[in-house]
């Protein structure tokens, strides 16, 4: 490694703040314009574009010194303060708030996407952590930021190392949007053929006919079982996170072909809900008391519940019938029980065909992602140190 050089980051690259709370406000957020990214947006090295607030042109100008740029960085500069994410082309123009630093590469020292990877490693993560500022709200500033090692290859070599990890993540993000097109038709179909172009003379029944809700398991305790946390469900897709193996003698149980929905604030709110298809065979998973499970009864397709679950009418019901103090509001299962929704045999049996080919290949793809993810995952540290060199 005699090649490899120690820098500090203030020599590869510029850390600027995002604009005081004085320069830009909630008021400030406009129905049209430019996004401008907070910490909330800030995925696995990667923009989340999700709810993003936008602001006027006029701000923009004003706060062009906050103007993003492809190959920026965004840190988060306050609470997680280990979360960062690549800016892309798309994204370019793009504003950053308060709560965020941007870094800057100088390209002729440093690869940006490189520099990225480098700061996704778990080792400066940790290191990150431990130097933050603040007992109960952790935060990190352009001196702490600036101030931190790094040891870096040649530019050819970190441009070769960035290629093979971004390769993994462009196939990773492919799959992504494979999935995300699968489940979005449908989705699409559900509403088409049960809601929104529903044919009159379909039966309506009430979903305590089609749906158990927490049906009861036969589960042995003081063993392990897969368990799945609120952490495990996504916002936006069927996919489960791993569970991790645990010995737990409460808590909800489910199995292959189960819709889980969050029943607290804000989760609910926030779109967390999943299709199980990630266990073994007959095995039997136990999860959070958070979670409502809805199994299809016979003659229910389970595609129907989970695309049910996503439908937004149904969630808004589940968000009304919430009850409790504003912090711990839960959903109530008794509501969701009698909504009422179109329904016939030979309807749901075509749907289910049309449906299957789609999870299955969903599965699939969750399948190789996670597969890809744990590669680049072991790559990254090798890479980052020397140890396997390209």
């Amino acid at each position: 490694m005699s090649e490899w050089k120690k820098y500090k980051l203030d020599d590869v690259a510029q850390v600027q703040t995002g604009p005081f709370g004085s320069q830009l406000h909630q008021r400030d957020y406009k129905l049209k314009g430019t996004p401008i990214i907070t910490v909330e947006h800030l995925g696995e090295n990667k923009i989340i574009h999700n709810n993003l607030p936008l602001v006027s042109d006029e701000d923009k100008e004003r706060l062009s010194k906050y103007i993003l740029k492809e190959g920026d960085i965004v840190f988060s500069r306050v609470g997680s303060v280990d979360r960062r994410a690549y800016v892309y082309s798309k994204e370019g123009g793009w504003l950053f708030s308060g709560r965020c630093l941007r870094v800057r590469a100088n390209k002729k020292i440093v690869d940006p996407r490189y520099l990225s990877y480098y700061f996704g490693l778990e080792s400066f993560k940790e290191h990150i952590r431990m130097i933050a500022v603040g007992a109960t709200m952790p935060s990190i500033n352009t001196e702490i930021l600036s101030g931190v090692a790094l040891i870096l290859p040649d530019l050819e070599e970190q441009k070769s190392i960035a290629s093979i990890l971004s390769s993994l993540d462009d196939k990773i993000d492919l799959l992504h949007r494979q999935n995300k097109t699968l489940e979005a038709l449908v989705e699409t179909l559900f509403r088409q053929w049960f809601v929104e172009e529903a044919e009159e003379s379909l039966e309506t029944k009430a979903l305590e006919k089609l749906i158990m809700f927490d049906p009861r398991e036969k589960v042995s305790n003081n063993i392990e079982h897969s368990f799945f946390d609120m952490k495990c469900l996504s916002e936006s897709s069927m996919a489960i996170a791993e569970g991790i193996k645990r010995t737990v003698n409460s808590g909800s149980s489910f199995r292959n072909g189960d819709t889980l929905l969050a029943k607290i604030t804000p989760c609910l709110e926030n779109g967390k809900i999943g299709f199980v298809m990630n266990l073994e065979k007959d095995e039997i998973a136990r999860g959070s008391t958070e979670f409502i499970v809805m199994r299809a009864n016979d003659g229910v397709s389970p595609y129907f519940v989970y695309c049910l679950a996503r439908y937004m009418d149904f969630r808004n019901t589940a968000i009304l019938s919430m009850t409790g103090t504003s912090g711990r509001q839960r959903v109530q299962t008794s509501v969701l029980k009698n909504y009422e929704i179109k329904y016939s045999k030979e309807l749901m049996e075509r749907f289910h065909q049309i449906s299957h080919p789609n999870f299955i290949k969903t599965r699939a793809n969750q399948i190789q992602i996670r597969t890809l993810t744990r590669l680049r995952d072991t790559l990254l540290p090798k890479l980052m140190s020397g140890e396997v060199r390209v």
